[in-house]
């Protein structure tokens, strides 16, 4: 498991940046994109938990990037989620991204763990609802939300 601090201190870690409403509409975009793709490879499991999970990670990463939060490390990215995201996200949504996560891993990088299809069909579900709640969180975070979380990740509150 990975921890705030360790993130930040890795070169591709957790860094602040300006905000950035363009980058991060892009990112949703492509969470979009991605949803449209789930209907084509259905009869892969590995593209299926893929790109299920990268409707999860392109859609915290539209969120991330318009509160000027970059990360390049996946498993990061998730621990921000977990520590500076309670107000927008509840455990649901962080068990099905760690989910979603994990069987991508598993099944484009270990050939011999196997995954559920149950966890597959779940997070293939799901993964659309995630990508409902972050597009409803955009259109309503307050300046005074984002500046928050910057303030404690800036302070090392974590």
């Amino acid at each position: 498991m990975v921890s705030i601090k360790w993130c930040v201190k890795q070169n591709a870690g957790i860094q602040m940046i300006q905000p950035n409403v363009n980058v991060s509409r892009s990112y949703l975009k492509m969470a979009e994109e991605s949803i449209t793709v789930l209907a084509d490879v259905g009869r892969s499991k590995i593209w299926t938990a893929t790109t299920a999970y990268y409707v999860f990670y392109y859609s915290l990463y539209s969120l991330m990037l318009l509160m000027g939060v970059k990360c390049e490390i996946h498993s990061c990215s998730l621990e921000f989620m977990k520590r500076f995201l309670k107000d927008f996200y509840n455990d649901k949504d962080m068990g099905m991204i760690e989910k979603a996560f994990k069987a991508r891993i598993d099944l484009q990088y270990y050939a011999d763990r196997a995954v559920d299809d149950v966890i597959i069909d779940d997070i293939k579900k799901y993964c659309k609802d995630f990508y409902i709640k972050t597009k409803h969180i955009l259109s309503r975070i307050t300046e005074s939300q984002i500046n928050m979380v910057r303030k404690h990740l800036e302070g090392g509150i974590y």
